[in-house]
């Protein structure tokens, strides 16, 4: 295999590509990237087993064929100098040859024969945009749970049907969800369970490859993503999603309207001191809001805002950083805060109602 190709875009694919290789596995195959060049091409490929990703770059190709190189060859040739960047390898041989500029690189590597095959992709494909597809994607996912001992919760339930695009994730102690209209909605819905990582990936795919469409394809295991020319595969989550239709109250007690850009910037000082377990606790009376929080080991801080609140004073506590991500996940200028009780989840919308709902469960808080 001998190939030339642009350092500047060869550079920004590894890393995307190299994204979906293995940080953990015990098969150091699937710690690499393989390269496989051919008629103009070369496609970098990675997998994890569960996530994999394939990302075309253009190249003078003198040599088809194939090799499996470590990650380290990202950082090398993000650090070569500006023009082309060329590989060497000859087949069966147990390194690669790198260079570019003055500097030149011997990397021991793998054969392509030693890579696993990765999923096919075929099937019934659906053209979707992608502007609003990773916007709801972003402002969704980060409520996904981290936790993989309830592997449900750590995907994005995600819907595509004659209402547009639907996202939902949940950790049980916070839920995002945002309905976002399309222009050309299919008729028919589509539905899967996708884990918040390979969404997260898409996104960074879409704007490395630029394009404004990509087609999905939703088997019964498995999520295709294929734009420009890249394809994002990721295994779906079996299993059933809470149905957060239930979970979202109808009805609220107070509406409360902040400033958003205020609110943030009170939650960003006062939250400094609630650390751990310590909540940020909201106490509302008439006219009137004091965010406040106390560390043991730091000390307290509050501040009061003015917002239209009226009836009988109120105290609840929510967690500093689920909070700030649901405020932060706002547009708009103004935010609303739905609440019943200090007892009962607490829901954050924009005022101008955008589709998105971010519900979070309060605290208990100690007198």
């Amino acid at each position: 295999m001998r190939l030339t190709c642009s350092r500047d875009e060869l550079a920004t694919k590894l890393a995307l590509a190299a994204r979906a290789a293995s940080t953990k596995s015990t098969i150091p195959v699937l710690g690499q990237v393989r390269l496989t060049a051919h008629e103009g091409i070369v496609e970098l490929a990675a997998t994890d087993m569960e996530l994999s990703l394939r990302v075309p770059v253009e190249a003078t190709v003198a040599e088809a064929g194939a090799v499996v190189v470590p990650r380290l060859a990202t950082d090398i040739v993000r650090t070569l100098a500006n023009g082309q960047v060329e590989f060497e390898h000859r087949a069966n041989e147990g390194v690669v040859s790198l260079s570019g500029g003055h500097s030149s690189f011997t990397l021991n590597c793998l054969q392509a024969t030693e890579f696993p095959e990765l999923p096919a992709d075929d099937g019934d494909a659906l053209s979707v945009p992608v502007a609003p597809f990773v916007t709801t994607a972003e402002r969704v996912a980060r409520a996904a749970s981290r936790d993989d001992t309830r592997p449900v919760l750590t995907g994005v339930l995600v819907r595509i049907g004659p209402d547009g695009i639907t996202m939902v994730a949940t950790d049980s102690y916070r839920l995002a969800v945002m309905q976002t209209p399309l222009e050309n909605p299919p008729a028919e819905n589509r539905e899967a369970i996708i884990p918040a990582r390979a969404l997260q990936e898409m996104g960074r795919l879409a704007a490395a490859m630029k394009a404004d469409t990509f087609d999905l394809i939703l088997s019964e295991s498995q999520a295709v993503f294929r734009i420009g020319g890249a394809r994002l595969t990721s295994r779906l989550i079996d299993g059933q999603f809470p149905d957060y239709r239930q979970l979202i109250p109808d009805n609220f007690e107070h509406e409360v309207v902040f400033e958003r850009a205020e609110l943030a910037a009170v939650l960003s000082r006062i939250g400094v001191l609630a650390q751990r377990s310590a909540p940020i606790r909201l106490a509302f009376e008439p006219g009137q809001v004091t965010v406040s929080a106390v560390s043991e080991q730091l000390g307290e801080g509050h501040e009061s805002l003015p917002v239209t609140f009226a009836g009988e004073p109120l105290e609840i506590g929510f967690n500093a950083e689920f909070l700030r991500d649901g405020v932060e996940n706002i547009t708009g200028d103004e935010v609303k805060l739905g609440l019943i009780s200090p007892l009962r989840p607490g829901l954050l919308q924009s005022g101008g109602d955008d589709g998105y709902r971010y519900l979070l469960m309060p605290i208990r808080l100690n007198v």
